[in-house]
């Protein structure tokens, strides 16, 4: 089952409605235009996932790789209930990993991305990899170079107002400047996200990013050695 425009329309209206009866009213409506597909997505892209990395969680249910749309009460400020931005995240379980780099995608009818890097790395796991990229370590170089071919993604995160190592070629400086780190790609293209080729474009545009997912994965490996060390 593909998105469809609305998918979009579900959500942009009970996101304004804002109302806790009308989305109980409408839940059919939520697992059928919302749910269903992107269950159906995650079990298009499981086989290439557990390629990756076996211990990626590839459940298809909300709170598990699929976002809910429903926010925690407890820190809502702006007195909106839902979201109306839906994303699968593909990485390992939590208990395992603090800070857990993973693929995702993520759309809203505003628009789609998706990509793959952390959602918030820990200072410790971007120290580690720093100490990677200045290393020169086999694992950067790899993903380094493999990052450097392509085109369609670019790097987010937030960066040092000044550059921790200004001596450093600025193509080096785009990963080393930053606080936390995401390889991603903006479209707003409808013809890709109803299309039911979704999935197999998808992970055509991720297989770039597998050697840039094993190194943050061996940063934050690092990391949580040290931190198990220090105990």
């Amino acid at each position: 089952m593909a998105f469809t425009s609305a998918t979009l329309e579900f959500l942009f209206e009970n996101r304004m409605r804002n109302s806790r009866i009308w989305y109980q009213e409408h839940k059919a409506d939520l697992n059928r235009l919302v749910v269903q597909p992107c269950q159906d997505l995650v079990r298009e892209l499981t086989p290439f996932m557990l390629q990756v990395d076996d211990q990626i969680i590839v459940e298809p249910r909300v709170d598990r790789t699929i976002s809910r749309i429903y926010r925690d009460v407890r820190r809502i400020r702006d007195g909106m209930l839902y979201r109306d931005v839906v994303w699968l995240q593909f990485a390992r379980d939590k208990k395992v990993f603090t800070e857990r780099p993973s693929f995702y995608f993520e759309f809203s009818p505003r628009g789609y991305n998706y990509g793959c890097g952390f959602y918030r790395a820990s200072p410790a796991t971007m120290k580690k990899l720093r100490e990677l990229i200045l290393q020169r370590d086999p694992a950067f170089q790899t993903a380094f170079e493999a990052f450097q071919k392509q085109t369609l993604y670019h790097l987010e995160g937030d960066c040092y107002k000044r550059s921790p190592h200004p001596q450093e070629p600025p193509e080096l400086r785009n990963f080393l400047d930053r606080r936390s780190i995401c390889a991603v790609h903006d479209g707003t293209d409808p013809d890709l996200l109803f299309s039911p080729q979704l999935g197999q474009q998808l992970i055509q545009d991720l297989k770039p990013l597998i050697p840039l997912y094993h190194l943050f994965l061996k940063a934050e490996q690092l990391s949580e050695a040290e931190a198990e060390d220090a105990l």
